[in-house]
């Protein structure tokens, strides 16, 4: 199990091909009204077998609830959910405890626990377990969005494929969640190409949430940036996290990098948003932004240089099975709902 929050505890469970995988979501304030319909809605936006640009493995991702809610309102008790797995392949995975798939964690895994991990379909390892994240993610939204906050977010690149447009609206609407849909025709043919390869290919999805307020996160260990990457990385294949405009400060000056504070309407704001909204590890009442980088789906059709685990030689591996060959698309409802949880943990915290 792998559990996140000081607040608001999320536990998630499962593996890819068990037969079903869950959370429980404890902290929930009681007698809050969840709308069912939206909560399938936004977990459709990650689902697998939608579209020419992910797995064919095809899932309803349909979440049974099993405690903490009295028709659709929480009474207070663990928030308990599973989805079931229905359409899995197993056997497509033998022979991973041998000859272990570059890029994945079949190795590290594999020593970790003694030769005995859960191989199919990446066990525990798998994005897969994605899909609960959501489910917490998405109940997460709906309390924000009572309280005037909104998390939106979009691909910003695949490979080397930029959508340079301001996010400034959300994107979920649309079923390639980009803000200038000329450069997502681009990006589509870019996943084709490296698909019909064989290959794959990685991308950076870009999130901001709108109308937080001033004063959430603290100092050192308490900042929001922690709060926030801690569970992006949970997000099986997310190599890297930046803030505002994270590593390209480095090539400005104080002068140019710091945002001016002035007054509108009598509130303090920016002038700019380098700093992506925190400062200090504390929000600072503008947009808070950051992006997260996705590595190319490392499960592809292409001949791979590997070894034999149990002769110690060199063995060349063909991966078998069902992958996106780019995992961005589908991660952008994934970055919405770990923005979502960090930042009502959060605000639990700070009232």
């Amino acid at each position: 199990m792998s559990r996140y929050g000081e607040f608001l505890h999320l536990t998630i469970f499962g593996q890819s091909h068990a037969p079903a995988i869950g959370m429980i979501l404890e902290g929930l304030p009681a007698g809050e009204t969840i709308d069912m319909a939206a909560l399938q809605t936004f977990l459709d936006r990650r689902a697998p077998g939608r579209n020419d640009w992910s797995t064919p493995r095809k899932e309803a991702d349909q979440p049974e609830f099993l405690s903490g809610l009295v028709g659709n309102v929480t009474c207070g008790a663990p928030l308990t959910a599973i989805i079931r797995n229905t359409n899995t392949r197993s056997g497509d995975y033998d022979g991973l405890s041998v000859v272990p798939r570059p890029g994945h964690a079949d190795y590290t895994a594999g020593v970790k626990y003694g030769g005995h991990a859960d191989f199919a379909g990446g066990g525990a390892f798998s994005g897969r377990l994605t899909a609960p994240l959501c489910i917490a993610g998405g109940i997460c939204l709906q309390l924000l969005k009572k309280q005037g906050i909104e998390v939106i977010s979009r691909i910003a690149s695949i490979g080397s494929v930029e959508d340079v447009t301001p996010l400034t609206v959300s994107t979920a609407g649309k079923p390639f969640p980009v803000v200038d849909d000329a450069v997502g025709e681009t990006m589509r043919a870019e996943i084709a190409a490296a698909k019909a390869e064989g290959d794959s290919v990685g991308g950076i999805v870009e999130c901001a949430v709108l109308g937080l307020p001033v004063g959430l996160g603290g100092p050192l260990f308490d900042g929001m940036e922690g709060r926030i990457s801690s569970i992006v990385f949970g997000i099986p294949a997310v190599k890297g996290i930046e803030f505002g405009i994270g590593f390209g400060a480095v090539r400005l000056r104080g002068s140019e990098n710091n945002d001016p504070f002035v007054v509108e309407n009598g509130t303090v704001r920016t002038t700019t948003n380098h700093c992506g909204g925190i400062l200090g590890g504390i929000t600072n009442g503008m947009p808070l932004t950051f992006r997260a980088a996705f590595k190319p789906t490392p499960s592809i059709a292409k001949e791979q240089q590997s070894v034999n685990l149990n002769t110690l030689t060199p063995e060349i591996l063909r991966v078998r099975g069902r992958h996106d060959p780019c995992i961005a698309p589908r991660a952008v409802p994934c970055i919405e709902a770990a923005a979502a949880i960090a930042v009502y943990d959060a605000l639990l915290g700070q009232s």
